[in-house]
């Protein structure tokens, strides 16, 4: 997987048809159980609704795709199969869509279903801005303060990013950095310092390109 196209920040959206309200939520997750947990606090929060519906895609990190989808007792594929197809068809990954429905008490039919269900999610991505992630490091390294400067020099050199920087007893420096940029990073900065470059991996992220 070298990059994919996600939603950079959370979006909702609603759609009103026949007196039934509609509320797609979206967000950005990064596993499988981000995309779980999003989907129980909307439940939670929609506990009175009469359906919920879900559907996300999620990368896993070996080239294949996390996929699920539910219906949640609309009759099957009018619902979180229609909300999937527009994730894939607009070559979305990492997010789940949760759209909830309050029936107003008329019947929409399938094909109206199907258009309520995608209606409210592209609402909603009509809201959303778009980015590019790939896979990347959350660094840690630490530095004397005369060796600040230097650090920064090989950060804007190679356009990473700087998240925070903590002035303590020596400085330390919160860098995202991508996966295959880790040892050009290590070498630039091996010839740089007189000493070794040392730094902690945070945490494995994905990061805007």
């Amino acid at each position: 997987m070298e990059k994919f196209k996600t939603i950079k920040n959370n979006v909702d959206g609603i759609l009103i048809e026949k007196k039934s309200k509609f509320i797609a939520n979206i967000a950005y997750v990064e596993s499988v159980e981000q995309a779980e947990e999003f989907i129980k606090s909307i439940k939670k929060k929609y506990y009175d609704a009469k359906h919920n519906v879900i559907a996300y895609a999620i990368e896993t990190g070996d080239g294949g795709l996390a996929i699920k989808y539910n219906d949640d007792g609309e009759p099957s594929g009018t619902a979180g199969s229609p909300i999937l197809k527009i994730i894939l068809e607009k070559g979305l990954s990492n997010v789940v869509v949760v759209v909830t429905r309050y029936f107003g008490g008329v019947l929409l039919g399938t094909g109206g279903l199907v258009r309520a269900y995608s209606g409210a999610v592209i609402n909603a991505l009509d809201n959303a801005e778009f980015v590019e992630k790939k896979k990347g490091y959350k660094l840690k390294v630490v530095v004397e303060y005369d060796e600040a400067d230097q650090i920064k020099y090989i950060v804007n050199k190679y356009n990473f990013k700087i998240i925070k920087v903590d002035y303590l007893n020596n400085v330390e420096f919160y860098i995202e950095i991508p996966e295959e940029k880790i040892d050009e990073f290590t070498k630039n900065g091996n010839n740089i310092f007189s000493k070794n470059l040392k730094y902690d991996i945070v945490e494995e992220k994905y990061i805007d390109i």
